[in-house]
């Protein structure tokens, strides 16, 4: 349907007017004009309002946002749309890490909203969906029906521990540093001298998975505590050089660890 494209003015002053704090500008009916004509309307349209508006650019990835999108808005998608599928789910993520070093406070990557809770994946594979997406730095956009979460979900979407990696002031976008098979190893620093690692097992069989220190960037006699923030428990041994779980398919575990010395 028609939107605002040549009407962007008249429409940031209503928005602004409605009190709206988060604009998502999606590509649909684009008359065939580039992104990188179209969008820098809307941004200098939203400036002069004088009310500070999030300003999300859905133009699916076509022209590779993240590379431009910083001047121009606050997030950008990297990926077509999502759907509520673990093969949609992993492949947005797989397309979205490329882009990680382009992440940084004020310019996000943006691999679509959240199907956690919309039924087609299994609890774990929702874990692991909201894992990746909070390593990210990714928003975090609930895509279910409020009135009907499950406590799953809830538990799911309100893990502040996870919420809090995602929200840390250092804004680095973590990525996948070793990829062996089907089991993946994913890390990038926190503020506090912290590191988030990710261990995914992407197979159909439980297997063992280590992150040795020189592949997640910490120091190779560096000793850490680890937090795991699906059990909200930090585990008792202190690791050195290395840190292994042994994971079942389609199953994670995230942690963050923190240097003792």
């Amino acid at each position: 349907m028609p939107g605002s494209l040549g009407h962007e003015e008249q429409d940031a002053h209503t928005f602004a007017s409605w009190g709206i704090d988060y604009l998502k500008y999606d590509n649909c009916n684009n008359d065939g004009s580039k992104p990188t004509v179209r969008y820098p309307k809307m941004t200098q349209a939203l400036m002069k309002t004088g009310r500070p508006i999030f300003f999300s650019l859905c133009e699916w990835g076509d022209m590779h946002p993240a590379l431009w999108g910083a001047s121009v808005g606050n997030s950008w998608r990297t990926t077509n749309d999502i759907a509520d599928n673990w093969e949609s789910m992993v492949s947005r993520a797989d397309q979205n890490e490329v882009y990680a070093e382009y992440a940084r406070p004020g310019g996000w990557n943006d691999p679509d909203m959240l199907e956690v809770g919309n039924g087609g994946m299994t609890k774990d594979e929702y874990i692991i969906h909201f894992s990746i997406w909070a390593i990210s730095k990714s928003p975090l956009l609930i895509g279910c029906d409020l009135k009907n979460m499950t406590k799953d979900t809830m538990e799911i979407l309100g893990n502040k521990e996870v919420i809090a990696v995602n929200q840390d002031p250092f804004g680095v976008q973590a990525k996948k540093v070793r990829m062996e098979g089907s089991l993946e190893i994913w890390a990038g620093p926190l503020s506090g001298y912290r590191t988030v690692v990710l261990l995914v097992n992407r197979g159909s069989t439980r297997e063992a998975i280590t992150a040795n220190w020189d592949d997640i960037g910490l120091p190779f006699d560096t000793v850490v505590k680890a937090r795991d923030l699906w059990e909200h428990k930090t585990l008792h041994e202190q690791f050195k050089q290395k840190l292994t779980a042994t994971i079942d398919p389609h199953v994670c575990k995230l942690y963050v660890l923190k240097p003792i010395y």
